[in-house]
């Protein structure tokens, strides 16, 4: 490595008699690294460059010119011709540096909105916002134990990480006990017009039965207790209702579709830019194809240098060709995916049928009839005039 950064000229030689001159290089320990003759006349020599006065003092009659350089001769040189850029790329190389220990944004991972606006709160006093400067991990911690500290009545556990340039702030919510207030009387009401398939009362008098038929705001569940026909006690009803409902669903597919769909995954990562070329300095993940979201940081003002922060979303491309069955039975299951994506976990799609199909422009329309079985669960306050009934 020492011997290739050593710096060499390369020389051209004219002059009678060449030979005679080379042998005279030798005899004063000039070491020739390379020799290659052009003519009998004419000779090209490499030699390190610290030989090259030493060379111009025995050339007497010959003409010599220098033609070339290697090493770190050459390296200087290419240096000093580009040092505007070498300056430029140093300068952003620094300039990302300290973009890379700025925090751009704070995720707190709770679908509680008021306790997110106290932690980003608390957060900000504590010198933790967009645009702050990264802390260590032991500022992290005495910090995270102030918020729980000061907060014990709210939060049961908190955690502060650095992902990149973004904190992620993940807290458990205190969980109190529930306050012994009696709950409003009240009724387990029909939702929505269907059929009844099953019924979970946990308090209150069942009044319907399974297979019934209920209409919008229908009684199930009384929160009125009668015995002998003659009313007792009224409470507050609580249960379940799940109920046989149905729905006309129309969806439209294509037969020739392409997309280009995001696959969830994503990444914040940091490019550099020069003329037409563009280099993403970390992370060093590369998505095949994606979407990106593009923020200049810095650009040169004479210099085409360009420095950016990149939102990317990695992408997939979807190209298809159906045939008509084929579009039927993908509109069905974005029917069907459609419809589920509506129902909870003890919902679910007991039958489906479609009820017509057609061509229209190129795509499937197809009309389909869903039976669901659904919480239909609603309340109504029992008042006195209700109660008097």
């Amino acid at each position: 490595m020492k011997e290739l950064l050593k710096s060499k000229v390369q020389l051209k030689i004219t002059g009678r008699n060449i030979e005679r001159f080379i042998h005279r290089l030798y005899s004063h320990h000039i070491e020739i690294l390379k020799l290659e003759y052009t003519n009998y006349k004419t000779v090209i020599i490499t030699i390190y460059a610290e030989h090259y006065n030493s060379v111009m003092e025995l050339k007497t009659i010959y003409e010599i010119d220098q033609i070339g350089t290697s090493g770190m001769i050459e390296i200087k040189k290419k240096m000093k011709l580009n040092r505007f850029f070498l300056i430029g790329l140093a300068l952003a190389l620094l300039f990302l540096y300290g973009l890379s220990n700025i925090i751009y944004d704070i995720e707190i991972v709770h679908t509680n909105k008021e306790l997110r606006t106290l932690l980003y709160k608390e957060l900000e006093e504590q010198g933790i916002k967009k645009g702050s400067i990264k802390k260590n991990f032991s500022e992290l911690e005495k910090i995270k134990e102030q918020i729980i500290n000061e907060n014990r009545d709210k939060i049961e556990w908190l955690e502060i990480e650095a992902v990149g340039t973004k904190y992620v702030v993940r807290v458990e919510m205190r969980k109190l006990k529930p306050s012994k207030e009696e709950t409003e009387k009240r009724n387990v009401v029909a939702k929505k017009s269907a059929i009844i398939r099953r019924v979970e009362a946990t308090k209150g008098e069942i009044i319907r039965s399974t297979n019934d038929y209920v209409s919008t705001g229908d009684i199930i569940i009384s929160g009125s207790l009668k015995l002998n026909e003659e009313q007792k006690e009224t409470v507050p009803a609580e249960g379940k209702v799940y109920g046989e409902v149905w729905y006309k669903v129309t969806v439209s597919y294509p037969f020739a579709y392409q997309e280009i769909r995001k696959t969830g995954k994503k990444q914040t990562a940091y490019t550099f830019q020069f003329l037409n070329q563009n280099f993403q300095l970390f992370p060093f993940h590369y998505y095949k194809t994606k979407k990106v979201e593009k923020t200049v940081l810095l650009k040169h003002s004479f210099l085409p240098i360009v420095l950016a922060k990149e939102k990317q979303f990695e992408t997939t491309e979807i190209d298809e060709l159906n045939t008509e069955d084929e579009a039927i039975l993908k509109a069905e299951a974005l029917a069907r995916n459609k419809m589920e994506s509506q129902l909870s976990d003890k919902e679910e799609i007991i039958s489906q049928k479609n009820l017509k199909v057609e061509v229209k422009d190129s795509r499937i329309v197809l009309e389909i009839f869903f039976t669901v079985l659904e919480d239909i669960t609603s309340y109504q306050n029992i008042t006195e005039e209700i109660e008097s009934k």
